[in-house]
């Protein structure tokens, strides 16, 4: 009985889960849309501006880490209300800005307070449900952030059409409807709050910033740092009695190598979100609106199937969804390096299949990741995650944006014959390639063995 009421507030608390960060995604994905008109305000580069995007999205990572961390060992409900609260006072304060100090300073501060949703997100399916029904539980949470992806462009293009760009700050103030439902539901759990190693901390983020700016700016410097930062931090955590991550958790080769395999497929799925948007403006020469409208299709896709992929994943196994979605990505890949140049409603079909892969990606490795993890280190072993994820995402785009700007006049996919976009088609078969080469390591490493036994449990 004390097992099915807490499923049930399990299920309610996803929903609400499911719709916070659908408000999350939106407020992610809204700013990228009027750069130029901030930039235009306050008479900025297009290097300067785009630390309204960068800086939410270090600090987000960095954030969900720590907040995992502290949710080992405070209440999580305690957590969520500080985070939402933060969120709305960053949001406010970003209005209310003037200069662009200001916005910059409102984006970090909702950065901070939303770094607590993915934390909770990850949580909640550990905490309240059993491991074969963890799937369709962080499917629905899935389902938010494709429902936000798709509605974050349609919101952001809208809005800034009848009213300024600041509005786009007032719409996650409407995530506070969500407060009073999770003091109700979430429970009292907590772990032991000894002494945080915030030394620990500091490293890790100060490592995590470095490296970001390092493949981002082209700066040697930033890295050399980074690798230092990262030496300093392993010697923290296997040098004090109660470091911030268990060292014992990178010598559980199952959850390493799950992270790795999740840092490199993060890093090609995110070429969907960043370099989708150029072809379409480049090749296609779509506008902004045209092509936000463009995208909707596949994230709608992404939050109808999401749930779906998470049954698929409960029923048939972690491996299986693995497969799957690989399929939908190496289809997407193979379309879009094929056919660069074809009608943009081709395109929008193809990332149909990239997007809802994606989803199923994700899915299926947060769940497989979660089973390799002891409850005492589940909240930063899924805030690590989590993190990679971001610096993933953060060091794809500096990829993928120098190899857009170095261009390139050879085909490298003899079956392209469009003669526009020729660097998109050359950056989508190479993605093609690499993923063929994680998909079968990951086949040697997981999939053979499950396959033995008949049970494909990732």
């Amino acid at each position: 009985m004390e097992k099915e009421v807490s499923q049930q507030t399990g299920e309610k608390l996803m929903r609400i889960v499911m719709f916070t960060l659908v408000l999350s995604a939106m407020s992610v994905l809204m700013f990228n849309f009027v750069l130029p008109e901030i930039s235009k305000a306050f008479d900025l580069t297009t290097a300067q501006v785009s630390w309204v995007t960068s800086s939410y999205a270090l600090i987000y990572g960095i954030g969900t880490v720590i907040y995992g961390k502290l949710a080992d060992r405070y209440k999580l409900k305690n957590l969520l209300t500080f985070g939402l609260i933060f969120f709305a006072v960053g949001s406010l304060f970003g209005f209310a800005s003037q200069t662009f100090w200001m916005v910059l300073v409102g984006r970090c501060l909702q950065a901070v307070g939303a770094a607590a949703i993915p934390a909770t997100a990850m949580i909640i399916p550990l905490r309240y449900f059993p491991p074969e029904q963890r799937g369709s539980a962080m499917g629905t949470a899935f389902v938010g952030l494709a429902l936000g992806s798709a509605l974050g462009p349609v919101i952001s293009a809208l809005i800034v059409s009848v009213a300024h760009w600041r509005w786009l700050f007032c719409i996650p103030l409407f995530i506070l409807i969500t407060l009073p439902f999770y003091r109700k539901n979430l429970g009292e759990e907590k772990g032991d709050p000894g002494k945080l190693d915030w030394v620990g901390g500091g490293l890790l983020a100060t490592t995590v910033t470095l490296l970001l700016l390092g493949v981002t700016s082209g700066t040697w410097w930033f890295t050399i740092g980074g690798l230092l930062a990262l030496a300093l931090f392993i010697a923290r955590i296997r040098s004090v009695s109660d470091p911030f991550v268990q060292p014992g958790l990178f010598t559980n080769k199952s959850y390493a190598l799950r992270l790795i395999i999740t840092f490199l497929i993060s890093g090609i799925g995110f070429s969907l979100y960043f370099l989708s948007p150029l072809l379409l403006a480049h090749v296609h020469q779509l506008s902004p609106s045209w092509i936000g409208f463009a995208m909707v299709p596949a994230a709608a896709a992404s939050a109808i199937l999401g749930r779906k992929g998470g049954k698929l994943a409960d029923l048939k196994g972690n491996s299986y969804l693995y497969f799957v979605a690989s399929g939908l990505l190496l289809t997407c890949f193979i379309l879009l390096s094929t056919f660069t140049g074809i009608s943009p409603v081709f395109i929008a079909i193809f990332l149909i299949f990239g997007n809802v892969g994606q989803t199923f990606m994700v899915i299926a490795m947060s769940n497989s990741v979660s089973m390799t993890l002891p409850k005492e280190q589940a909240g930063v072993g899924m805030g690590l995650l989590s993190m990679l994820n971001f610096i993933a995402g953060g060091m794809a785009s500096g990829i993928y944006g120098k190899a857009v700007d170095l261009g390139s006049n050879d085909h490298w996919n003899p079956a392209n014959i469009y003669p526009n976009g020729i660097i998109y088609s050359n950056i989508f078969l190479v993605l093609t390639a690499l993923h063929v080469g994680i998909l079968l390591f990951y086949y040697f490493q997981f999939g053979r063995a499950k396959r033995k036994s008949i049970q494909f449990e990732g």
